[in-house]
């Protein structure tokens, strides 16, 4: 199956790296997201390791998850308090649950793993099929920088040692959105891929998205700190209300 059709592909990749070190703290977004929710039910779409569900849930926020990936739910269920948290294993844009749930949240840029324009409409209105009425859905994502792909392919050095090479190779089609990155690694035992690719949107298409799926724009940030949205943000937190 192609990383452009199979859900679970990122997590069989990364589970075993994905609570690694450097990745952001998830403090912010735990603050952020447990004043939306106040006492009502969350979900959170590509729940991963619990990162974010698990110390939401440590604070009394009734949290469930749904994740493609059975090792990524593996990670989860050994971490303290992981057997609390209720996961449905299968692909976030069907929203495989029922509901109704008083906040919806995607963080990590994780919308943009959904790789079929059409795909990303489909998790928006399944989002709002499972929220209650007045209930919110909140995204986090990157803003995407035309400078970052000015050329359809680019190449980088990742790492270079006596017994390895790294590189990695992206390829970019502006008309649909999307790249494919390849990371490939030459050691002794031969030639190692890792596969991965996004489908980006500004904010603006993120709105389009939500606008036919009966979710309206409320609130956006630069950050989960509240800092103002503007022509110079990187990225945003962006909160849509059913």
């Amino acid at each position: 199956m192609s990383v452009f059709d199979d859900p679970g592909h990122f997590g069989r990749m990364w589970a075993d790296r994905y609570d690694s070190p450097g990745n952001p703290d998830p403090g912010p977004a735990v603050d952020f997201l447990a004043e939306r929710a106040g006492d009502g039910r969350v979900l959170e779409l590509a729940v991963g390791t619990g990162r974010v569900a698990l110390p939401l849930a440590a604070r009394g926020v009734p949290v469930d998850g749904v994740e493609a990936s059975p090792e990524m739910v593996a990670k989860l269920r050994a971490k303290p308090g992981g057997d609390g948290v209720p996961v449905t294993i299968g692909d976030m844009a069907d929203v495989p649950v029922t509901g109704p749930y008083r906040l919806v949240y995607l963080v990590f840029n994780t919308l943009f793993n959904l790789v079929r324009a059409e795909r990303q409409q489909d998790c928006l209105r399944n989002v709002a099929r499972v929220l209650a009425p007045g209930g919110e859905f909140v995204v986090e994502a990157f803003v995407p920088d035309p400078a970052g792909f000015d050329r359809d392919e680019q190449v980088q050095m990742r790492s270079v040692t006596e017994d390895s090479a790294t590189i990695r190779l992206h390829q970019y089609d502006r008309a649909a959105q999307t790249f494919v990155r390849q990371t490939i690694t030459f050691d002794r035992d031969g030639v190692h891929l890792e596969p991965f690719a996004m489908r980006y949107c500004w904010p603006e298409q993120i709105d389009e998205l939500a606008h036919r799926a009966g979710l309206r724009l409320v609130e956006r940030y630069a950050d989960w700190h509240r800092h103002p949205f503007d022509d110079t943000s990187t990225s945003h937190i962006s909160v849509y209300r059913r």
